[in-house]
């Protein structure tokens, strides 16, 4: 574990000038936003991709340090669980108790990656808190691939596959639905994988700005079908051009209003049980192009939910 120090712009005191390093640095009680750190590269080694995702979490960070907050947003930083070299499993599970954590102490967790590896951690936490119990599960993925692999060992590519059968473990049908899905990023046995676990998706052609009607009906009504909503959200979605500091850039994209106008969604829904945001390459990121549109996700999902009463 690890605890990134927040520091950022200071207009001056009062809570006119909160901005997001302050609201962390603060001493706050209640229910919250618990930011957590999944610094770790050995899901993208694994699936042959570009490796750098492990920095993703503090870049994040540092990009949401100075954006401006109002007043009533409790907003904690749980720390980082790293992984080292490629024990990713272990830190899977750690992830998943770090997650529960919070779960159970009624927070909202956003899970700052990492590779898409980061998923199936995120599902074991949810898993683990209790918060499933008697309740159908769906997960929302805004990305460009399907992440449903078969492989003998987990990577970036097959947590999807990995929570469909804990899913089927637990005696629950896998609610599953992908908005962004590219038709060159994805094979044909993905695909077929996809219709065996009737998987809802959109292709990538079908989520531009003209689209964003059918896009969020698309999003509500998988929403309406399930109790609890866990939203993850894969960089690689955004237009290379938006999101140059990723994996596998993408050659066409899901616009960043679009995306944006999902989660703004999503946030408000009293469904939205945890959320997290992976695949931050900043090796690869140009004028931190790609980890302030992070940052403007987390934010959207931080400030978009109700507010608890008393706040």
């Amino acid at each position: 574990m690890s605890t990134a120090k927040w520091t950022g712009r200071d207009d001056g005191r009062g809570p006119e000038h909160r901005r997001w390093h302050h609201a962390v640095n603060e001493f706050s009680s209640g229910p919250g936003v618990s930011l957590i750190g999944f610094a770790s590269d050995a899901g993208v080694r694994r699936n042959g991709g570009r490796p750098g995702a492990q920095a993703g979490p503090d870049a994040i960070r540092q990009a949401l340090a100075s954006f401006a907050i109002q007043p009533e947003f409790v907003i904690r930083d749980a720390g980082d669980v790293v992984v080292e070299g490629d024990a990713l499993e272990a830190g899977q599970e750690n992830l998943g108790e770090l997650v529960a954590k919070q779960l159970s102490d009624g927070h909202l967790p956003i899970v700052l990656g990492g590779g898409h590896e980061t998923a199936y951690g995120s599902y074991l936490g949810l898993a683990r808190s209790g918060l499933l119990d008697g309740r159908r599960l769906g997960v929302l993925n805004l990305d460009a691939h399907f992440d449903l692999r078969t492989a003998d060992r987990a990577s970036s590519g097959t947590p999807f596959w990995q929570i469909a059968a804990r899913e089927a473990e637990r005696g629950a049908e896998f609610a599953y639905a992908v908005v962004g899905i590219s038709e060159p990023g994805n094979t044909t046995a993905l695909f077929e994988t996809a219709v065996e676990l009737n998987v809802r998706h959109l292709l990538d052609l079908d989520c531009q700005e003209r689209h964003l009607d059918q896009v969020l009906d698309f999003v509500r009504g998988f929403i309406a079908d399930v109790d609890a909503l866990y939203l993850s959200i894969d960089l690689d979605v955004l237009p290379a051009a938006q999101a140059p500091g990723v994996s596998a850039p993408s050659t066409l994209g899901v616009p960043a209003g679009v995306v944006l106008e999902v989660c703004r969604l999503a946030a408000s829904d009293p469904k939205l049980a945890m959320a997290d945001i992976t695949e931050l390459n900043p090796v690869f990121d140009v004028d931190n192009r790609t980890a302030r549109i992070a940052a403007r996700l987390a934010h959207t999902l931080a400030t978009g939910r109700p507010v608890p009463e008393g706040h």
